[in-house]
């Protein structure tokens, strides 16, 4: 793959917002991967933290007010074709703290879901052992 000059990985983050046994998702409404179901994230901007950003990202797409449980890890999307973006995410476990999901900002739609149901949802395999690495955080938070 040839880079382009001056680009670089863009840095991001997504929040697995759990609600008891319910995981937050929202449907992508622009590329990439349109239409398909993921965790609320996005851009990191300048000079923000990270806990911040996915704080803020969650209530852009959502309106959902969350708490920061943990980083669960760092996943990247490489690019697959010339001029594709290379995402580097910081994904955080978080625990739901108030609103209910409506879909905002990028999202086409936003709903709690059963797990189960969350993880057949989801398109990515990357995205699915975030939800299950945020469980362990639910679990020793209580």
């Amino acid at each position: 793959m040839v880079q382009t000059p001056g680009s670089r990985p863009i840095l991001a983050t997504g929040g697995v917002v759990l609600k008891g046994s319910e995981v937050l998702l929202i449907q992508r409404g622009r590329e990439p991967f349109k239409g398909q179901w993921s965790i609320p994230g996005g851009k990191v901007e300048h000079g923000e933290r990270l806990e911040d950003a996915v704080r803020r990202e969650v209530m852009e797409e959502t309106g959902v007010t969350c708490e920061v449980l943990g980083l669960i890890g760092v996943f990247e999307a490489m690019p697959r074709r010339e001029g594709e973006p290379h995402f580097v995410m910081a994904d955080y476990a978080c625990r739901w703290v108030s609103g209910e999901p409506l879909a905002a900002d990028d999202a086409m739609d936003a709903a709690f879901m059963p797990l189960a149901e969350a993880l057949a949802h989801v398109a990515w395999d990357e995205t699915r052992r975030a939800v299950q690495g945020a469980l362990r955080f639910a679990k020793e938070a209580g």
